[in-house]
């Protein structure tokens, strides 16, 4: 064991001013990400709640166990661009029946839960979470597809979101859909391409295309409920594997769904986690305003890793470069550290 030896003084002029810009810094994602809470706005969140139906996140929340942890994915998606930040989806990785699966949720408060450029990239990349952790996936569906304006810059690598689905399935991890509105054109797709569909009678629809143009293309009156109704898939297609009374009666089923997969997740258990030496607190005064000005990595490595415990690897070569192995929340991982700010 070689515990690092902190450098760092708290009191000092330089941390005290470096700690109050990377607080202001920090107040500054607040703001962004309480954008991302809203979804879009107080106007259509309470639209939402009058048709007697859950926010994205208020699904989430019934979703995974109690008093648990979920770990938001890319909650910031779309900042800088024309886009609601969050990019109409909430994903993250929750604990369902005591198994962390990963969890994507579409956002009917902004645009109808429809798709842009930044909803492709946030799907894409917790697809790929997904694969490589080996997480089962649960789908939290309400979505028109496409946003028609940017449809050209999504409709072809759109094609990927659903090619995942199928390489989840073939390498054997589960994906669960919980239709929980209009499903409509790529939105269609997902419950078509999951192992296990739920859905609810009189409110889900899922259908590539609604009546006005299945009318229009082949003069054939129909209706919501019948072209792609969840009786209709339930009894007649055989899309929905489940049928669910209401938004909470999906929920729990989706929760049978995953404790019924008999799911182990791989790999050896963590070790027991040993907090760092040192508050984590601290942390924001180690790096300056000024990146130009160079820190030791040494003193952020002492505040994140288990018991401060770290063995540097040639710690007398290349003193550009921190290198070794330690302990994060019980797991063995290896550091690579920029010192000094350059790399020769």
């Amino acid at each position: 064991m070689t515990q690092l030896k902190s450098t760092l003084d708290p009191r000092s002029a330089a941390y005290t001013e470096a700690a109050e810009a990377m607080s202001a810094k920090l107040a500054e994602l607040d703001t962004d990400y309480a954008k991302a809470l809203a979804g879009g706005g107080a106007k259509y969140v309470e639209r939402h709640h009058g048709r007697g139906k859950l926010t994205a996140r208020e699904r989430i929340e019934q979703l995974v166990d109690q008093d648990s942890p979920f770990l938001e994915l890319s909650p910031l998606a779309a900042w800088g661009s024309d886009f609601v930040v969050g990019a109409s989806l909430v994903t993250g990785i929750g604990v369902v029946q005591g198994v962390e699966c990963l969890i994507v949720a579409n956002d009917p408060t902004v645009k109808g839960g429809t798709s842009n450029p930044w909803t492709l990239k946030k799907i894409l990349r917790a697809n790929e979470i997904a694969m490589k952790n080996r997480l089962p996936v649960i789908s939290m569906v309400e979505s028109g597809g496409a946003d028609l304006p940017t449809q050209k810059e999504i409709f072809i690598p759109g094609g990927a979101m659903f090619r995942d689905l199928t390489r989840l399935s073939a390498a054997g991890i589960p994906t669960i859909a919980l239709v929980f509105g209009n499903s409509t054109a790529g939105g269609a797709y997902i419950p078509g391409m999951s192992d296990h569909v739920v859905m609810i009678k009189e409110r889900s629809k899922v259908f590539l295309a609604g009546p006005p143009l299945v009318k229009m293309a082949t003069g054939e009156e129909s209706d919501d409920e019948s072209l792609g109704g969840a009786e209709m898939h339930s009894r007649t297609s055989g899309l929905g594997d489940y049928l669910a009374q209401d938004e909470l009666d999906a929920i729990r089923i989706g929760r049978r769904i995953v404790a019924r997969l008999n799911w182990q997740k791989q790999g050896p258990t963590p070790a027991p986690v040993v907090p760092p030496l040192y508050p984590e607190e601290e942390l924001l005064g180690i790096v300056g305003a000024d990146l130009r000005i160079p820190f030791d990595p040494r003193d952020v490595i002492a505040r994140v890793v288990d018991g401060s415990d770290f063995d540097e690897f040639k710690p007398l070569y290349g003193s550009s470069l921190v290198t070794g192995w330690a302990t994060l929340w019980g797991y063995p991982v290896g550091i690579l550290a920029n010192a000094r700010g350059v790399l020769f």
